[in-house]
């Protein structure tokens, strides 16, 4: 036994001698820009609906995300959720040359440019559940190639556009193409207060070829957040109607000095007319897959952290509103939500 205990002994000092050497040699790198920064959110959530008097715990996000520099014009992201919705997913894997602070070119699997809702993070998002725009509409990840160019010194403005396989985020390997989609996004930010951003987007929805625009504005302060956003969006062929989304709220954020940070009080009310997200009928005709519908959302945000949006505690109630004789999806009824964020 003494034998083995000196054994172990010496292999864990032969083990850490270079390990101490390297933590010697790289101090200077951990103090470097080029030192990769780690990221991650993870929301935990119980839902309520009383329609059907029952309820579930869901872990909706488990993010881990790394990023930083190669050199001064190249950079890089890496981001992966192990729990969106119970799957894991690789979200962004990009490097972006940026030869100046206002031009960049990105190349890889990104969010591409387009919306205003449907491009916040989780950590950013004002309610516990997205929007319409932002969940059912206007939410693509793909891969392809996108640029960036930020002018004005006043009236600063930034247009983003990008070309994009069409594929998906799982679709790559095998998918070859000569229909790609594309986004373009043009915003501008007024006396640092008000923002307004307008959009387009080919994307695909199936094997069916969709056009959506949208088009929004925000307005804030360091209490206020006042946003309004229309989104329309048209399928190939008048293959399935026109569809209709609107996502409109109000946020306003009390300071606190002692406790809690701050506290919230939001507002919001969102629409969507009938969505088809590619589900066909026997016939191979677009059908119905996300039902027309009107919904309310009330809540309080806890605000725990230092930092904004770093620990907050989510309460939410929503009422949905749909035509007579419809029966919704278990999933999208009358709703109480409690959800933690914890941001890192």
């Amino acid at each position: 036994m003494k034998n083995v205990i000196n054994a172990s002994f010496l292999a864990i000092v032969i083990m850490s001698a270079p390990i101490i050497t390297a933590q010697e040699i790289s101090g200077s790198f951990l103090k470097s820009e080029y030192m990769p920064e780690i990221h991650g959110t993870i929301r935990a959530k119980y839902e309520y609906e009383p329609p059907i008097d029952k309820g579930r715990f869901e872990i909706r996000n488990a993010r881990l995300s790394v990023e930083g520099k190669i050199i001064p014009i190249v950079r890089y992201k890496a981001e992966i959720d192990l729990s969106d919705e119970g799957q894991i997913k690789m979200l962004d894997a990009y490097i972006r040359l940026q030869p100046k602070d206002r031009l960049k070119f990105t190349f890889g699997q990104m969010r591409v440019p387009f919306s205003i809702d449907a491009h916040r993070s989780p950590h950013l998002q004002y309610f516990a559940n997205r929007s319409f725009i932002a969940k059912q509409v206007g939410n693509v990840r793909d891969v392809g190639v996108s640029a960036s160019w930020t002018f004005g010194q006043q009236l600063p403005v930034t247009l983003e556009g990008g070309i994009f396989n069409g594929s998906g985020l799982t679709n790559q390997k095998n998918f070859w193409t000569n229909d790609y989609n594309f986004s373009f996004k043009a915003f501008t930010m007024i006396a640092r207060q008000f923002n307004v951003t307008l959009s387009c987007q080919k994307a695909k929805t199936g094997d069916v070829n969709t056009m959506l625009y949208d088009a929004g504005a925000y307005w804030e302060n360091s209490r206020w957040h006042i946003e309004a956003e229309y989104l329309r969006k048209y399928y190939a062929h008048d293959s399935f109607r026109p569809v209709n989304a609107v996502d409109a709220f109000a946020a306003y954020r009390l300071p606190l000095k002692k406790g809690l940070t701050a506290i919230s009080f939001l507002g919001r009310y969102d629409y969507m007319s009938d969505h088809n997200n590619g589900s066909k009928d026997d016939k191979g005709a677009l059908t119905v897959s996300d039902l027309e519908r009107h919904r309310l959302t009330g809540g309080v945000t806890l605000s725990l952290g230092k930092k904004a949006l770093q620990a907050d505690i989510r309460l939410n109630y929503e009422q949905y509103f749909y035509n007579k004789g419809v029966t919704p999806a278990i999933s999208e009824q009358n709703k109480i939500v409690v959800e933690f964020v914890a941001h890192f």
